[in-house]
């Protein structure tokens, strides 16, 4: 039997950084930690260094890597300890990595994954927000390094399963004309809409179906996640923006569909539990057991689906919008609302004006084409700059 391959989890205190290590502890002979990968949260990663041994541990605050270094030594543990964003990107690319994890939320993520990328890793793609922000750049350095990425986001994994056998992201598929993306509706489908204005964080981020963290809960609850899974699915499917279609689907057991031209729709059942993605993606193309429960359809009964209103989820259509428009439209949606979640979860900013943030921010930027990372960061800091001026100015008007 060959070695365990090395993991690097970026975002390991994450859920999906949890989920991750829960999926590896069944599968010892095939999988070992070589990297964990956190912000701040010092003691759960020094817990799981604890549990884990892995190589190295990097933390991106200096003064957590500190405590964590100390707490390890004291531990007797031989797991190094190292801070920064050049320390992780070097950490990712090493010979002791095969597969990295990348998990890391919003536009944070995009550098250490971009090193992943370049670096030929197998990279199991949790974060959305860096290919929606680079467009093809991410796409295309992929191609160049012969990398797998295989998504992670339970309806873009989904759609991958749902895909003709020898498929890889990014290529085009024979005979496919339509991917369905599935959408919970999160928990303010059914609330009245003259209510939204007075919703408070804790409502947005109490999800129905699965247990996030907060800013991908407020991207479910306005269903800007969606949005930008449209975006996503355009580059890693190559499809363009009208053969992506979303559906609300509030049991959240059938994560996405695949049309084919003969008319068949091939669908992805589970249970919501992002275990299942992550073992998909860390064995392709075989399968290992993720420890998830199965699904009986028996005690499930009925499967809703409608469309979605987008009246009450107007960040659809803003998304729609900047796949069309392309270039640095993406990356200036995903920093103005980024921004706008941010200062709706501070309490800056009421629930319905995330999106009115993104739409002034669309309308006064304007989207110009990405040959390099330098538009994409430099769109992204445009972005944010106006979106916090919007946000001060608003405010104060509700001061």
């Amino acid at each position: 039997m060959s070695a365990p391959r090395g993991i690097a989890i970026l975002g390991a205190t994450g859920s999906i950084g949890r989920s991750t290590l829960a999926v590896v502890a069944l599968h010892p002979e095939r999988f070992r930690v070589a990297v964990l990968c956190a912000n701040g949260s010092w003691q759960t990663v020094v817990e799981q260094a604890r549990q884990f041994q892995p190589d190295v541990v990097v933390l991106a605050d200096p003064q957590a890597a500190g405590e964590a270094r100390a707490a390890l030594k004291a531990l007797g543990s031989r797991t190094r300890v190292e801070s920064g964003a050049e320390a992780l990107a070097a950490e990712v690319t090493g010979d002791n990595v095969d597969v990295v994890m990348a998990a890391i939320v919003g536009a944070a993520g995009l550098m250490p994954t971009l090193a992943a990328v370049r670096a030929g890793k197998r990279v199991l793609l949790a974060n959305k927000e860096a290919v929606v922000m680079t467009g093809r750049l991410l796409m295309e350095e992929a191609r160049r390094a012969n990398t797998e990425i295989i998504p992670i986001d339970s309806e873009h994994n989904a759609i991958f399963q749902c895909m003709p056998a020898g498929y890889l992201p990014g290529e085009t598929a024979r005979g496919v004309v339509r991917v369905i993306l599935t959408a919970s509706g999160g928990p303010f489908r059914l609330t009245d809409l003259a209510r939204l204005d007075n919703v408070t964080p804790d409502e947005a981020c109490d999800h129905p179906r699965w247990k996030m963290g907060r800013k991908i809960s407020v991207d479910s609850a306005t269903l800007m996640n969606k949005g930008l899974e449209v975006i996503e699915a355009t580059l890693l499917f190559n499809l363009p923006e009208t053969q992506v279609n979303v559906v609300v689907h509030p049991q959240s057991l059938v994560h996405s569909l695949v049309e084919y031209a003969d008319g068949s729709l091939l669908a992805q059942l589970g249970a919501p539990d992002m275990r299942t993605p992550i073992a998909h993606a860390l064995a392709w193309p075989e399968r290992v057991a993720s420890g998830v429960q199965s699904l009986d359809l028996s005690l499930v009964g009925r499967l809703d689906f409608e469309p979605p209103d987008h009246a009450r989820f107007p960040s659809l259509g803003l998304a729609r919008a900047a796949a069309r428009a392309g270039g640095t439209a993406p990356a200036i949606l995903n920093a103005a609302n980024e921004a706008a979640v941010r200062a709706f979860l501070e309490r800056r900013l009421n629930f319905t004006g995330i999106c009115t943030v993104i739409d002034k921010v669309l309308q006064r930027l304007d989207a110009r084409p990405v040959r390099t990372l330098g538009d994409v960061l430099d769109a992204d800091a445009a972005a944010r700059r106006l979106a916090n001026t919007l946000i001060e100015l608003s405010s104060g008007a509700h001061a």
